[in-house]
């Protein structure tokens, strides 16, 4: 994974000026705060994250009914105990 390092601040200048990591987000829809010199912690824009979890959400519906599909049988067997 990359990661562009003008969407980098540390945990202390996060603290400072928190106005900045707002700005960041703004332009970026992210921004990764660094604890110890180590990406810690990411900060999305509400609509980028909720894009995804949705994007998250289809990608589990289509594997769950993708499994259900292959093993239909086996669950209709078992729903008959």
């Amino acid at each position: 994974m990359l990661v562009n390092t003008n969407k980098m601040i540390s945990m202390s200048e996060a603290n400072k000026n928190f106005s900045k990591v707002a700005k960041i987000v703004d332009e970026d829809k992210s921004v990764v705060i660094m604890k110890n010199n180590k990406p810690r912690y990411v900060i999305l824009d509400f609509d980028k994250f909720s894009k995804e979890a949705s994007s998250e959400d289809q990608a589990i519906h289509k594997i769950a009914g993708k499994i259900l599909d292959e093993n239909i049988e086996a669950f209709k067997e078992l729903s008959n105990r």
